[in-house]
Formats: structure tokens, C-alpha cells, sequence
């Protein structure tokens, strides 16, 4: 992959970012209210951040598993082929589920994943996303709860990379390619 000149300029701040958490928190546990243990699916890569903040803000007992489920890999463009590269250790089966995503872009990952937990007869499936792409959508499905609408832009940060860098920025940034012309 040849490296490409960019730069980020910040899109959501930190603080931005952190209150919106806390507001999705306030509603996941109203509607959870009552549960034994509600199970948080975080989708790897692009939620670890998102779901430590997420699953500390939310007031009932949580059990964290992890799905890493694949339709990009290092590029920029869904290949719509998606792939499941890591399972869940838990058994789903009866248990209320939150599905914890970084961006709704095409939703085709997302809705593999929903379709494929659905089969597990878990009691209950919500999902959460931080970002959503309305724009790019090509699949029917839509979280239960969205932190933020955003345009159709290749984002970073936030746990969210570009080639496995950028993941580590404290905010969501809009990449801006620089140099030899736009974006692929």
C-alpha cells in the first residue's frame, strides 16, 4: 500500500464526544432497567475505545464479549464480503445484547453481525453506534441509538484508523488528503 500524505482536522471534540457518551449511557440503562446482566458486544477494532466509555457510564451489571468482524481490512471502501475473524467466548442465548459499533457506514457488517447474533436467540438486541453514515447506506438497518450523524467523510480517531493509524486520537478528526489529489 503506498503511503499517502493527509492531515486530520478535528470534526468532534473530546468533550463533545464524552457528554454524548454519557447521554446514550442514561438511555441504554433505562431501557435495560431490570436486567440481570445486560452483554455488550463490542465489534472489534473500531469500538474498543468507544465501548470502555460507553460500558463504565452504563448503571447495571455488564458482561463485555468482543466480535471482530471484517469488510474493509485496510482499505478505505467496503468489499460488502464480510468476515467474522473473532467469535464470541458467551453464550447470547436468553441474555439481553447490546451491540456496540463504531461507525454505521454501508451497513452491511452491521447487519451481518445483528442477522448472525439473531440466530443465538439472545432475549433482546439493541445497537449502539457512536457514528452513522446515513448518506453511504446500502443496507437496511439502522442502531437503536446514534451518537452522532455525520457526512459522508473518511473519518479517524476515537479508536476509528486510517491503516491502523489514528486510533489513539482523543476526538474524531475528517482525514484530508494532501498532495498528489483526493482521496481514493
Amino acid at each position: 500500500m503506498t503511503s499517502r500524505q493527509y492531515v486530520i482536522d478535528q470534526m468532534i471534540s473530546a468533550k463533545a464526544i464524552a457528554a454524548r457518551v454519557e447521554g446514550l449511557a442514561r438511555d441504554i440503562t433505562a431501557h435495560f432497567a431490570g436486567t440481570d446482566k445486560l452483554v455488550v458486544v463490542g465489534l472489534l477494532r473500531g469500538s474498543f475505545v468507544f465501548i470502555a466509555d460507553l460500558v463504565r457510564e452504563i448503571d447495571l451489571p455488564v458482561e463485555v464479549d468482543f466480535l471482530e468482524a471484517s469488510s474493509y481490512g485496510d482499505a478505505m471502501h467496503s468489499s460488502r464480503e464480510v468476515r467474522i475473524l473473532k467469535d464470541l467466548r458467551g453464550e447470547i442465548a436468553g441474555r439481553d445484547v447490546l451491540v456496540v459499533e463504531d461507525i454505521v457506514d454501508t451497513g452491511f457488517t452491521l447487519l451481518h453481525v445483528r442477522n448472525l447474533l439473531l440466530t443465538r436467540d439472545p432475549a433482546r438486541l439493541e445497537v449502539c453506534a457512536l457514528l452513522d453514515k446515513p448518506s453511504r447506506r446500502e443496507a437496511d438497518i439502522k442502531a437503536t441509538w446514534t451518537g452522532f450523524e455525520i457526512p459522508d467523510e473518511f473519518v479517524v480517531g476515537y479508536g476509528i484508523d486510517y491503516a491502523q493509524r489514528n486510533r489513539n486520537l482523543p476526538y474524531i478528526g475528517k482525514v484530508r488528503f494532501t498532495g498528489d489529489g483526493a482521496a481514493p
